[in-house]
């Protein structure tokens, strides 16, 4: 460990020291204070400033949860209801209960003001070991895999714009774009929380525009009479009777919804988190799944149920068949969006790994923060270099579906870590407190969509994927549970540590004055 300490004399100039129980060597120059983010008291370290407002928290929500879902293809959620009228019901459904799930995260996220969101909350509630299991399967497959996917649908579709027509896109190409992608991302969450911030507030801005331009085109339709599939008559005919069908297509729409707990990752970053993480939550769910359930109504002005499963690209075909010349608008916002949604996960799955290293279940290296630019550069870098390296392999999605189950899993963990918070501490003071009911349909809901898919579409998939998780307790039991430590790791941390001039970090509690 080290310890970054003021120089005698040198007021707000420091340097990295080492402590008695460390090897760390000094950086051996000054770094001065920018006034952008570091905090030292009492030898504690570095920690992260707290520079996200509420404006850029309802962006890294929306931006986050709006990708390339609804541009490319919201028809999974009409292929398991068989009908446009329930198919908008379940995205609608979809939206009443990520709303209420990121509600239930609102009171654990101004309770508990760490970062890392279900990571800190099941390890109040639960201890270690169902924390780390958590930890492990986000930063080993969830995580990284959302951003390399993210990647590949911007690679898509910005080669699709040379290469039209008959002609096979070059599968080599659109991976090089993707990592070409993560690199620029991770370049700008490394460099800045303010860059990282911005670029996520001008591409949610974008995607937006791109939305309303649909709605708006819809609306002219409506008008104009195009309302065929989506009288109650009609819209409803044909509903599929499968209960269990019904929970894949949760899945498909809750897939698009998912990001709406990514706020809680760096709570410890939000201005005023009892104020701003419940507003940015109430403001941004609500509008996404406006936004879902009028653009989906939008494509049905255009196109039939039939012509939108046939679709490669719903949006793409809607923008043809109604913007004429500025048809174009639709891919570049297609990638615009992906870019958005990549930095956004991105900086939320970085801040995972930070935390979970700082409470000592990952290596010391990822906990540390660059003493200039306060940002968790280690946990960023490495968190990119896996999901590079998932652009590897030929198809990587098919396998990542299955652990999707993983994440509903741990959803309904931390809704039940509410729950045992409750019990176990009805005296600890909750500036946010959801009526009860609200966690235990989470719960119910969690519960049902970890069982339906396995249940409608058996595969041994799931099991491996079961098994993948209970494997991180080979890693826990050694390095966590017995803190067996390499000899060779001391030497690894400072070379590291040298290397990317970063310093150890600690926790602070919220200062009062910061939450009034």
């Amino acid at each position: 460990m080290t310890e970054v300490r003021e120089r005698e004399g040198k007021k707000g100039e420091y340097t990295v020291e080492p402590v008695e129980n460390g090897g760390a060597e000094p950086l051996g120059k000054k770094v001065p204070l920018d006034g952008d983010g570091v905090s030292v008291g009492d030898g504690k370290g570095v920690k992260l400033k707290r520079q996200v407002g509420l404006i850029s928290g309802i962006a890294l929500i929306v931006g986050t949860m709006i990708g390339s879902g609804i541009f490319v293809s919201p028809k999974g959620v009409l292929t398991q209801t068989d009908s446009v009228g329930m198919s908008l019901v379940v995205w609608l459904l979809c939206g009443v209960l990520a709303t209420m799930g990121a509600l239930c995260y609102a009171e654990l996220g101004t309770i508990i003001t760490k970062s890392g969101a279900e990571y800190a909350y099941l390890k109040y509630a639960f201890g270690d070991v169902i924390a780390f299991l958590f930890a492990w399967v986000s930063i080993a497959v969830i995580k990284t895999s959302s951003v390399a996917i993210i990647a590949i649908s911007f690679g898509t579709y910005v080669v699709s714009a040379f290469f039209e027509g008959e002609c096979s896109q070059p599968d080599v190409l659109i991976k090089v774009l993707a990592a070409v992608a993560i690199i620029l991302i991770v370049f700008i969450n490394c460099a800045s929380v303010k860059w990282a911030t911005a670029v996520q507030n001008f591409f949610t801005a974008a995607k937006l525009l791109a939305l309303v331009i649909i709605i708006i085109v819809g609306f002219v339709k409506l008008i104009q009479g195009d309302v065929r599939y989506l009288t109650p008559s009609t819209s409803f005919q044909g509903s599929s009777t499968n209960v269990f069908a019904y929970g894949i297509a949760f899945y498909q729409g809750l897939w698009a919804y998912d990001g709406w707990n990514q706020l809680n990752y760096i709570t410890e970053e939000l201005v005023k988190p009892h104020r701003n993480l419940p507003l940015a939550i109430i403001i941004g769910i609500p509008l996404v799944t406006v936004l879902y359930l009028l653009v989906n109504i939008a494509y049905f002005t255009a196109m039939s149920p039939d012509e939108l499963l046939q679709s490669g690209a719903v949006a793409v075909t809607f923008a043809n068949r109604t913007l004429g010349v500025m048809a174009w608008l639709m891919p570049v916002a297609v990638a615009f969006s992906t870019f958005g949604a990549a930095n956004g996960t991105c900086f939320t799955a970085g801040r995972l790994t930070f935390v979970a290293a700082r409470e000592g279940h990952m290596v010391e290296i990822l906990s540390m923060v660059h003493v200039k630019r306060y940002t968790p550069f280690p946990a960023l870098v490495f968190q990119s270099f896996i999901a590079i390296l998932m652009l590897l392999p030929g198809d990587f999605e098919s396998l990542v579906n299955y652990f999707s189950f993983a994440a509903w899993l741990f959803y309904g963990g931390t809704v039940a870590a509410l729950l045992v918070l409750r019990y176990k501490h009805p005296e600890w003071h909750r500036p946010i407190k959801v009526p009860i009911l609200i966690p235990i349909i989470v719960l119910i809901a969690s519960v049902y969509l970890v069982i339906a898919p396995i249940i409608d579409e058996p595969a041994l998939e799931y099991l491996f994927a079961f098994l993948f998780i209970l494997a991180g307790l080979i890693f826990y039991v050694p390095f966590v549970h017995y803190k067996y430590v390499p000899p060779f790791m001391k030497h690894i941390t400072v070379f590291f540590q040298l290397l990317l001039e970063v310093a150890p970090t600690s926790y602070f509690e919220p200062e009062e004055d910061e939450d009034a």
